[in-house]
């Protein structure tokens, strides 16, 4: 009986090293090496990066991407004139990545953020000039929550005078955005609106001027729309909560600004998601709410600063305290599909790059270790040649010394 036993425990053994060895052919890469870390410590299992949306770790990319399309390594002159312009796109979590960019970089010279005051100053080193566009450093410069059509014609005015742009060399704008899953953005709007939000210091500037009331009818009648059902805001056809996110990110003079009338329907639809995609594409940075470690990691590769504390991921918001039924999140996605496929392929990207980034990093570390092992082999070398020279000299003087 004790034999049989030893041979059963002999199998198990047996097949847990053969499921190894399968693993190491099958999974060879950095993942799986993580995955058996996890496996073998557990307080290697406290992954900062762990998949926050609770999905598995690795994700099967619906788009191609290029090497430079996934590659984020912008060389941000913070004592020169390179400029980060934060575009702030409504009920995406902004609000907690700009107090981010003002409170918890590590910089040379911090910004300087006073008890009461909603700006701070954040100059460049030596320099009364600040580095950073974004609501909580410059106000609302651009009018409130400037879109990528706003922003793009107005930053460059405001930053620099007729006379300093003739003397001063080209500025790098580095232009950078959060998104957040469009069903939960769109009732954190709606709660936002039924609280008395209103925005009507928005400009809405395109191609020189702001939309008509005809172009851009208003959704109620009164000072504010607070106290709205979701019905009623998922009922007016105005309401720009709609597809928010694609209008915000798109060039609207593509498709005639607020103009309807300029092109069908479909075609206007198709225009705007593929400015949308570009624009998103070639920005130096864009986070997602639902991703606020991977969203820290990205950035300080992207510019090589450091956050002094780590993101912290809020999974409980306003939003998710709205319950709704299936039929009502169906019609939200239906309001704001093109926002469904921006967040989509925002999502593939954002995953892309993060996980090439961090390929890119072992990479690096293992060939930091290579050297590293290549130098350490050659002074081990080097040290045995010389107690073998050292040896050979103490043996040649004692033969010497017997010849005497």
């Amino acid at each position: 009986m004790e034999d049989r036993s030893h041979k059963v425990l002999l199998a198990l053994v047996m097949l847990f090293l053969f499921a190894v060895i399968v693993l190491q052919y099958v999974c060879p890469g950095t993942e799986c090496q993580l995955l058996r870390l996890r496996a073998l410590s557990p307080a290697a299992a406290a992954d900062p990066y762990r998949a926050e949306d609770e999905t598995p770790a690795r994700f099967v990319p619906r788009f191609n991407f290029s090497a430079d399309d996934l590659l984020r390594r912008v060389d941000f002159n913070i004592k020169g004139d390179d400029l980060i312009v934060f575009l702030h796109i409504q009920k995406t979590g902004g609000t907690t990545f700009g107090r981010h960019l003002v409170r918890n970089i590590q910089l040379e010279q911090p910004c300087e953020c006073r008890a009461g005051q909603k700006k701070c100053t954040c100059h460049r080193p030596g320099k009364r000039e600040t580095w950073l566009f974004s609501r909580f450093s410059t106000g609302w410069s651009c009018g409130l929550h400037a879109d990528w059509t706003e922003l793009t014609n107005c930053v460059p005015s405001v930053v620099d005078s007729k006379k300093e742009v003739r003397l001063r060399p080209s500025r790098n704008f580095y232009y950078i955005t959060i998104l957040r899953d469009p069903v939960s953005r769109y009732l954190s709007e709606w709660r936002h609106v039924q609280r008395g939000a209103t925005w009507k210091a928005s400009l809405h500037v395109c191609d020189g001027r702001s939309p008509t009331t005809e172009e851009l009818p208003s959704c109620y009648s009164g000072d504010d729309w607070s106290g709205c059902s979701l019905q009623e805001f998922m009922d007016c056809p105005y309401n720009l909560a709609n597809n928010r996110q694609v209008r915000m990110l798109s060039d609207l003079s593509l498709v005639g600004c607020y103009n309807l009338s300029v092109m069908p329907e479909e075609q206007r639809n198709k225009v705007l998601l593929d400015s949308a995609k570009e624009n998103l594409k070639r920005m130096a940075f864009f986070g997602l709410t639902e991703f606020q470690r991977k969203t820290q990691y990205l950035f300080e590769k992207t510019f090589n600063m450091n956050f002094i504390s780590p993101f912290t991921q809020y999974n409980s918001t306003r939003a998710s305290s709205v319950e709704i039924d299936r039929q009502t999140q169906q019609r939200i996605e239906a309001l704001n599909f093109l926002d469904v496929e921006l967040y989509e392929y925002a999502k593939d990207l954002f995953l892309q790059r993060y996980q090439y980034m961090r390929q890119k990093e072992h990479q690096e570390a293992r060939r930091k270790r290579q050297e590293q092992r290549k130098i350490l082999r050659a002074q081990q070398a080097r040290l045995r040649e010389q107690g073998e020279n050292s040896s050979s000299a103490d043996y040649t003087g004692n033969v010497e010394r017997w010849r005497r």
